[in-house]
């Protein structure tokens, strides 16, 4: 068996045309047409580093710890494979693996090539960068003079695309061919070709951008987390600044089509393609994610999956809820491995061949020190505690790493050993009280709008309309402790919620 993972990233369910957005996406289109796609897929564990230990371990990352590392007791798919024999290449210009915060992740895989520059990337040195033609060129919502943040450095990665070769997407896509044409004839591996594109910035050749803003100031194409405050013309040229980085990787993925079709992998190769989360584009008057409620413009993701001996049902719409946990076990069934008992996503094959139309009543996604939030399909509920500041919050690791940096001394001072999980298999874990100000996200502003409500999702797809329902909360209640319990919530979760 042969499997290439195909990961964006912030790539909206609503920008492609196969899901009916109005962003002209024909090669996922195509994707499309030979896969089944799945109607009713979600995020888990939000941001980036959590939602890829979600795919890594098959486990939701969110209950028990914030952004940070694999740690030593994960079962990872990628370890598990590499240790089985099935070699696995990654393949990301995802700079966020090679911080603290996601060391432990690329070295899980057979080999790895990371492609440098994108976004604030510690890639390109400039001890002295151009602070004033910076202030000209770019709008005063993304320009920053110091190194504090991370727009300055994104700015002087810039400097280096020059053609659209040098754009990291690119060279992702350059790799992944590489890998294909040098292995196609080779038997049980798996690619992860993934690329940090469609995120913020939103930067793409300027020929990608066709539809005409009215805008016409320096560049506006890095979004703030916070609610809306732009003009009308600011907001059409970050959306349209969006979408036509959408069409641009819409073109790369064409690339990786035409190599299917040139080398006949579609005879024996599946692809797996998805992504993290989505991004708000103003809509609900939010620009991107973390700190308001998470809208199905976050949480309600594309997935579409193809595979050589299930072809027959090409194009075909499965509509049974699903979640990024869900993946793991997926990758690890098309490779004929086992699945680890620590697992609590559900392998997807069993929908794909039609042996069963449901795998789960309810998804759980959301961010460490937010909302629980939940969907069984018809409804989205948004549960936030009392007090979003409860002092009884802790994060479970032996990994005290945070995106950019290690724990500081000060969070560690009140750590304690816990033996309280089964997944740690006999480990204890460093049982650490979060602190308010501790640097993880949201970290471009507090949690907003922190209001428990519902949302009907067949008479209300907007999420026009929140409300309270005491019988749907109840039965949403009742399904989201089950799947707490699954997952070996803390006792705290429970009680910070009123769960119990």
């Amino acid at each position: 068996m042969k499997t290439l993972f195909i990961l964006f990233d912030s790539l909206n369910r609503s920008a492609l045309s196969c899901y009916g957005g109005q962003i002209s996406t024909p090669h996922f289109d195509r994707l499309a047409s030979r896969s089944a796609v799945f109607e009713n897929h979600f995020a888990g564990s939000l941001p980036c580093m959590p939602a890829r230990r979600d795919m890594q371990t098959g486990r939701l990352n969110f209950l028990h710890r914030s952004w940070g590392p694999l740690e030593p007791f994960d079962d990872s798919f990628a370890s598990q494979m590499k240790s089985a024999g099935v070699y696995n290449h990654l393949v990301s210009d995802h700079y966020h693996y090679f911080e603290d915060g996601g060391a432990t992740y690329h070295t899980r895989y057979s080999t790895w090539d990371f492609i440098r520059g994108q976004e604030s990337d510690p890639h390109i040195a400039m001890v002295e960068p151009p602070l004033e033609r910076f202030k000209q060129s770019y709008h005063p919502l993304q320009f920053e003079e110091t190194r504090d943040g991370h727009r300055l450095q994104g700015m002087i990665n810039r400097t280096a695309v020059k053609d659209e070769a040098d754009f990291p997407v690119v060279k992702c896509i350059d790799s992944a061919l590489r890998f294909l044409h040098q292995n196609h004839r080779a038997e049980n591996w798996f690619l992860q070709m993934e690329t940090f594109d469609p995120h913020e910035p939103f930067t793409a050749p300027p020929e990608w951008q066709i539809r005409d803003t009215g805008y016409s100031g320096p560049v506006l194409d890095w979004p703030r987390y916070k609610q809306v405050e732009e003009s009308e013309a600011e907001i059409a040229e970050l959306r349209e600044n969006y979408a036509a980085l959408v069409r641009f990787c819409d073109a790369q993925l064409g690339r990786l089509l035409a190599a299917f079709d040139y080398l006949e992998l579609w005879r024996d190769t599946a692809i797996v393609l998805t992504t993290d989360h989505g991004f708000l584009l103003s809509e609900h008057d939010w620009w991107a994610k973390n700190r308001m409620p998470f809208y199905n413009e976050v949480a309600h993701i594309p997935l579409m999956i193809y595979h050589p001996v299930l072809h027959q049902d090409a194009g075909c719409r499965i509509v049974a809820l699903t979640q990024t946990i869900d993946l793991m076990p997926t990758f690890l069934e098309f490779h004929k491995l086992q699945v680890s008992s620590n697992v609590t996503g559900q392998s997807l094959l069993p929908l794909l061949t039609g042996q069963v139309e449901n795998i789960r009543q309810i998804a759980l996604y959301g961010i460490f020190g937010g909302a629980i939030n939940a969907t069984d399909g018809r409804y989205t509920y948004f549960r936030y505690p009392a007090e979003m500041d409860h002092k009884d919050l802790f994060e479970y690791t032996l990994m005290p790493m945070h995106n950019r940096s290690l724990f500081e001394v000060r969070e560690l001072t009140a750590a304690e050993l816990y033996r309280g999980f089964s997944f740690t298999k006999g480990a204890p874990v460093l049982q650490i009280p979060a602190l308010k100000d501790a640097k993880r996200s949201p970290r471009q502003g507090s949690f907003a709008q922190t209001q428990t409500c519902l949302y009907d999702l067949q008479a209300d797809p907007a999420q026009s309309h929140p409300f309270r329902d005491h019988k749907i909360e109840t039965n949403l209640m009742k399904l989201m402790r089950a799947e707490m319990t699954l997952h070996e919530a803390p006792e705290e979760v429970y009680l910070r919620f009123d769960l119990r």
